[in-house]
């Protein structure tokens, strides 16, 4: 089944705590575009921040989405 845009959100926002995430369907049931700003991203390549994100999504990306456009930052100060 696949998830709502929200259950998305939540479930990157269970594996990135104090992460901001917008998500939207952008074309059918299953393509979603999402923009994720963590401090945890500080650092990190744009692949780690990437695969932070993907790991929170586990079999997700396998199953019920079938594309994600990604965009991933740290907060501006």
């Amino acid at each position: 089944m696949t998830p709502t845009p929200e259950e998305v959100a939540e479930l990157v926002r269970q594996g990135i705590p104090g992460a901001e995430v917008d998500v939207r369907l952008f074309s059918g049931h299953d393509h979603f575009e999402m923009e994720v700003v963590s401090a945890a991203f500080n650092g990190k390549s744009r692949i780690a921040q990437h695969q932070m994100v993907y790991a929170t999504l586990g079999d997700k990306m396998k199953e019920a989405i079938h594309a994600l456009a990604l965009k991933t930052s740290i907060p501006k100060e």
